[in-house]
């Protein structure tokens, strides 16, 4: 056991002098979340649209009344369209609007691609509604937004489980196709294996360090989005703790079909990097599948980082999932890296591999 313990502690110091595991793992989540954070953080979660009101004539009681009955507009008064258009510039407002008694003029600041469409939007709703009162109709149906999962799920609050995903995915991939294959190439494990230490107690000790690594990465992640942006979680740390270590296996799992694959150990951590980049572009983690072509879609649906990003949104509170499912990716991924550890093993074992 003494033994096991300075495997351990050494594996734990090898990894934090590899800058390549050190940037992945731990501080690409961080600038990912810091970036998205700070750009689109504060902006979702239906915050008010500020709404400059400029009356050339005399006033509507009727324009009013739609106004005042908008949740999701604030309205400020203007007396000069030259202010309110300055104001517009400026993103003082989200929208301006001049009514001269007879039609209705939306002002919009072209340059806000991002909130373009929904400003648009809450400009409809206005003119929709305030045509309908004056024709004294009333809406036929009323629409409430009701968010799919346990908490509102806006795009930064589930970009957030995407990204602690895929720093799970580079924790397992790099533990074997950059760790292991680096002490293979150096013919560190050929020196390794001439003392009593077994196969096994290697690999475990590996392993124990990059499931301990992603649970730090994860958190520190999770973290920073509730302190710093505020993001609504709610965490089943049971769930989470059995799907992190179920999906760093099956991490594992998959960074050891590519040390198998892969003829050069020093091409393997690389091959492992492009696929996780080509992954992170097609699990939905920032993009989501629905508005990808039906052909990427296909590929998106067997790609394993996928999967991980739905259970991570699911043990989050962000999106839902049925128990039978939840169990069953969990299973696979934890299947995947418990089937492929002894393959792991014999690789590990087979002495001057090129």
């Amino acid at each position: 056991m003494t033994g096991f313990r300075k495997l351990l502690r050494t594996q734990a110091l090898v990894f934090l002098r590899d800058k390549v595991a050190l940037f992945f793992i731990l501080l690409f989540p961080v600038v990912f979340i810091l970036i998205f954070g700070f750009v689109w953080g504060g902006s979702e979660g239906g915050g008010k649209v500020t709404l400059g009101l400029l009356v050339v004539g005399e006033r509507d009681a009727l324009l009013d009344e739609v106004l005042t009955s908008q949740d999701t507009v604030t309205v400020r008064q203007y007396e000069d369209r030259a202010e309110l258009e300055a104001d517009l510039a400026q993103q003082v407002l989200g929208l301006g609007l001049v009514w001269d008694g007879e039609e209705l003029l939306f002002l919009q600041d072209p340059t806000r691609v991002q909130e373009g469409y929904a400003l648009a939007e809450v400009a409809q709703g206005i003119a929709a509604e305030l045509n309908l009162r004056r024709q004294g109709l009333a809406p036929v149906i009323q629409v409430e937004r009701v968010s799919v999962g346990r908490t509102p799920a806006g795009w930064f609050t589930l970009v957030v489980p995407g990204i602690m995903a895929f720093s799970v995915l580079m924790s397992g991939l790099l533990a074997v196709s950059g760790r292991i294959t680096q002490m293979k190439e150096r013919r560190l494990l050929d020196r390794l294996l001439v003392t009593p230490m077994s196969p096994t107690a290697l690999l475990g000790a590996i392993g124990l360090v990059r499931l301990g690594v992603g649970f730090v990465s994860t958190t520190i992640t999770l973290g920073l989005a509730v302190v710093l942006f505020r993001v609504q979680l709610e965490v089943n740390w049971g769930l989470y703790t059995v799907f992190v270590i179920a999906a760093t296996s099956g991490a594992m799992g998959l960074g050891t079909l590519i040390a198998l694959v892969v003829r050069r150990p020093t091409s393997a951590s690389t091959v492992a990097n492009i696929l996780a980049q080509i992954m992170l572009f097609l699990s939905g983690v920032y993009f989501p599948l629905e508005i990808m072509p039906a052909f990427l879609r296909a590929v998106g649906r067997v790609v394993p980082l996928t999967y991980m990003v739905e259970g991570m949104r699911y043990v989050t509170g962000v999106a839902d999932m049925s128990a039978s499912r939840f169990a069953l990716v969990t299973a696979g991924l934890l299947g995947v890296g418990l089937g492929l550890f002894p393959a792991l093993s014999r690789y590990v074992v087979r002495v001057g591999r090129r």
